[in-house]
């Protein structure tokens, strides 16, 4: 006896078999209801996990993906976590002086092993229960909340990056794209191939047809972001990802306020015309002085 076997295709992510849109309303209270409600263990896991992550004011990416496998995801992980490797900030190295090579007991200090790098982390989030975070997260606030809950539709995935660093930020949305570049739209000759291959007739006619399973290739969205409890939109976020880093910006900070004072003085007193100023009055100490001479020296009757 021949049995039909089930062609073997990729398991697709479960979150976007139920996709829920986020509320950040109240739930309704009924009166015939008393006492508080129960919630299975994996919605309890769930809601103190995304509130940790709520509260650990880290930025936050949300993306929207859709027609994601198990196996598509390990490999934009993995793409996620081989670019931001390059724009790790170095932690500072143990420095030894030539004449300080030891210490009072004639032992050479041991440097201390590398903190481990820590990389960027993409979660898969269920909507309905991160609505309930969103609700009961105390810093952030209801316009924040909205506009976080307004973004998301469809599956979502949210990016959390140790810290703000844009470079690094910058490379991720890059190989993002590069990953899952977006879906071209069809051309009219293949719109006119769909409609053709529809109304013709079957090639074996009687015979059921061979079902073929269309494959949908994945796609990813930028929604937003949630970084230092402000919301950014895709525009804002790719403006964050163009700025220095934070290293880059205090040097800058620091090299401006070691400025000279007379530097600084000199900058003042340009900005407040002090050089136009006395430019002026230059130039109407010459015309006067040309005028003087030039009474002086006419003849007299």
């Amino acid at each position: 006896m021949q049995t039909l076997r089930r062609p073997h295709t990729a398991p697709l992510l479960a979150a976007p078999a139920r996709g829920y849109a986020i509320s950040v309303k109240a739930p309704r209270v009924y009166d015939s209801k008393t006492g508080e409600r129960y919630y299975p263990t994996k919605k309890t896991f769930r809601y103190n996990q995304y509130t940790r992550l709520l509260q650990s004011d880290r930025p936050l990416i949300f993306l929207n993906h859709h027609k994601f496998s198990l196996k598509n995801m390990t490999l934009l992980r993995s793409a996620i976590a081989d670019a931001a490797a390059k724009h790790v900030p170095k932690p500072p190295t143990l420095e030894l002086a030539p004449a300080a090579g030891k210490d009072a007991k004639g032992k050479a200090p041991v440097a201390s092993a590398p903190a481990p790098v820590e990389l960027p982390t993409l979660t898969v989030i269920r909507t309905a229960i991160l609505g309930a975070a969103l609700r009961h997260h105390a810093p952030l606030d209801t316009a924040a909340a909205r506009a976080i809950a307004e973004a998301v539709s469809g599956g979502l995935a949210v990016l959390t990056l140790p810290e703000l660093n844009p470079p690094q930020l910058n490379a991720v949305l890059r190989t993002i794209e590069r990953a899952v570049p977006p879906p071209k739209p069809p051309t009219p000759a293949e719109i006119k191939a769909r409609q053709d291959a529809a109304k013709a007739d079957p090639p074996s006619p009687g015979k059921r047809m061979k079902r073929q399973r269309t494959v949908h290739p994945p796609e990813m969205a930028l929604l937003g972001a949630l970084i230092e409890g402000r919301v950014f939109a895709p525009p804002g976020v790719r403006d964050v990802a163009t700025l220095p880093t934070l290293q880059t910006l205090h040097a800058q900070l620091v090299g401006l306020l070691s400025a000279p004072a007379t530097q600084l003085a000199g900058v003042l007193s340009e900005a407040s015309g002090g050089k136009l100023k006395r430019t002026l009055e230059g130039l109407q100490k010459s015309l006067e002085e040309s005028a003087a001479e030039g009474g002086s020296s006419a003849p007299t009757a």
